[in-house]
């Protein structure tokens, strides 16, 4: 249970979009006993997924004086970062080498007023791309939906692991909503034979979006997300997003029970969820090899 004062602790919140997030995060706090209005306060700021607003709305939070800001997604924990050097920030980024990126010092001991959650993508995006070979060795020309701000780590991965493969990559930038509109019709006008949907907040926010998209061009996908496979598509492999940001509310709640954080490790996932949607394979006359099927942690048959 969350300690009782008499001043209640305000928590801001900064994202590139998702109120689906947000309802997850005030959960997984009142998990731990935090009761919004009784012993928490928070300060939500969204920006409706564009990346230019984050600066302007970190600062808001800092004279808002919050007491621990929590930033999810790659532009907004940068945001937070540049934003302030005194009030404590959890980070919860899929996209970063915090390290390379010069938000810590180190992963066990961060130093300065930022820890969190990170992972590891550019491993992943070259997995993604064997898990998908694998499953479609006939589809040698693959589409890569790519959102550029997040950096260039997960796309110089993938291209390093279509050279393995010998497969022919086209990439579909995109930096905005707008610009995933262009990149479907894109997928859907060209040569298209299959699709890697690299790793970003604004991808998540879209995922069904780009299964249903998959359906209709029958075209094998995978993803990091869940939720992508349960919405239609063939193949995701990735983390358990909620126990990730479960993991993010308890380094909230230690920081509020006085932790520093800078003591407190970066904390990376370990274990991964591979996931095969069966249907969706039936349904493009696909046969995935069984040897594929019997590695997958569960299959949507």
């Amino acid at each position: 249970m969350a300690q009782r004062s008499d001043r209640i602790p305000v928590v801001g919140f900064l994202t590139l979009a998702g109120a689906d997030s947000f309802a997850q995060f005030r959960n997984e706090m009142r998990e731990l006993g935090y009761i919004e209005g009784q012993n928490i306060a928070f300060e939500r700021r969204s920006s409706a997924g564009r990346t230019e607003p984050l600066p302007g709305l970190a600062a808001e939070l800092v004279r808002r004086k919050v007491d621990v800001l929590y930033a999810t997604g790659p532009a907004a924990v940068r945001a937070a970062h540049d934003a302030t050097r005194a009030i404590p920030v959890v980070a919860f980024d899929l996209e970063t080498d915090p390290v390379g990126a010069g938000l810590v010092r180190s992963l066990n001991r961060p130093g300065g007023n930022l820890t969190g959650l990170f992972l590891d993508l550019p491993d992943l995006a070259g997995k993604w791309l064997e898990l998908l070979h694998q499953a479609v060795p006939e589809r040698k020309v693959v589409y890569v939906l790519w959102d550029s701000t997040t950096g260039s780590a997960q796309l110089a991965a993938t291209r390093s692991a279509a050279q393995r493969f010998a497969l022919d990559l086209e990439i579909l930038e995109i930096r905005n909503d707008t610009d995933l509109d262009r990149a479907l019709s894109r997928a859907a006008d060209g040569r298209a034979q299959a699709l890697v949907v690299l790793s970003s907040p604004l991808v998540s926010s879209n995922s069904k979006r780009i299964a249903d998209f998959t359906l209709r061009r029958r075209l094998p996908g995978i993803s990091a997300f869940r939720a992508f496979v349960d919405d239609g598509g063939l193949l995701s492999y990735g983390p358990n997003l909620l126990t990730f940001r479960r993991f993010a509310a308890t380094y909230i709640d230690k920081i509020l029970r006085g932790a520093k954080p800078g003591d407190l490790p970066i904390q990376q996932p370990n274990t991964f969820n591979f996931v095969v949607n069966l249907r969706t394979a039936r349904a493009f006359g696909l046969t995935i090899p069984q040897s594929l099927l019997l590695r997958a942690d569960e299959v949507i048959s």
